[in-house]
């Protein structure tokens, strides 16, 4: 049976202090945040996801974005090394929660430098991100442990966003979608579709045809809702000032032991 859990954090009070690459600064409503980010969470439990708490890290603005410190194919867990060394500190907390879920747990090592939100994961097939946050060795190190599981890794370059997922996620099909000015090499996916927001590029699966949206994409919820899909909203405007987007701010995890 899959497993329905989903990590997530809760922001740090040193929010408004985390990093921004491709964007402009702007000034952080920290107490909008935290009712967004709760709204959030409640949106996952609504669809039948029980939410796990990983343990704060108020020391690290950037934290809330649990997705970047592991990525987990089937039950195994790659613990990230972040490219940003300010963030490397969030790491060991969510080591702790998918240890506890069961996860046999691995590491990215020196020189190695990977983020979650550099890797879709599309079947069996792994898409990286190799550009700001993660290396070439941080490729090499996820292949060295999800290929011998049966997964495909395939590299993609990123040069327009923080990360791949600011870019591209997927639809339950398998669809690829983007917004194009934003993403590299679209020709890399068997089947991409554009989309006319930056923010519609970001999709977290619910299951059953949902999918959780950012708000601020009316029309590409528009077109996914025209295409037999059910789009969620959800404001997280206070997290996209920072580039963040609906996926960074959970870790789903389908294939426990349960």
């Amino acid at each position: 049976m899959p497993s329905k859990k989903a990590l997530i954090r809760r922001p740090s009070p040193r929010l408004a202090e985390g990093l921004v690459t491709h964007i402009e600064r702007e000034e952080i409503d920290a107490d909008l945040a935290g009712q967004q980010w709760e709204a959030y969470a409640e949106a996952l439990r609504t669809h039948g996801w029980e939410t796990v708490e990983v343990d704060p890290a108020d020391d690290c603005p950037d934290s809330v974005f649990v997705e970047d410190a592991v990525v987990v194919y089937r039950n195994v867990a790659l613990i990230a090394r972040p490219g940003a060394e300010s963030r490397r500190a969030e790491t060991g907390g969510v080591e702790e929660a998918v240890a506890r879920l069961g996860c046999s747990v691995n590491w990215v090592w020196e020189p190695g430098t990977l983020e979650g939100g550099d890797v879709l994961k599309v079947g069996d097939t792994i898409y990286v991100g190799r550009g700001g946050r993660t290396n070439a060795a941080g490729v090499q190190q996820l292949k060295a442990v999800f290929e011998p599981l049966g997964a495909r890794v395939v590299a993609v370059p990123v040069s327009s966003v923080l990360h791949l997922k600011s870019a591209v996620t997927a639809l339950p099909d398998g669809t690829v979608i983007g917004h194009a000015p934003l993403v590299d090499t679209p020709s890399l996916f068997p089947r991409f579709l554009p989309v006319p927001e930056e923010s519609g590029a970001h999709v977290v699966l619910l299951d059953g045809g949902k999918l959780l949206m950012a708000a601020s994409a009316p029309k590409t919820a528009e077109l996914l809702a025209d295409l037999g899909h059910e789009p969620v909203l959800v404001d997280i405007s206070e997290f996209e000032k920072l580039e963040g987007c609906v996926t960074c701010l959970s870790v789903r995890l389908r294939e426990l032991y349960v």
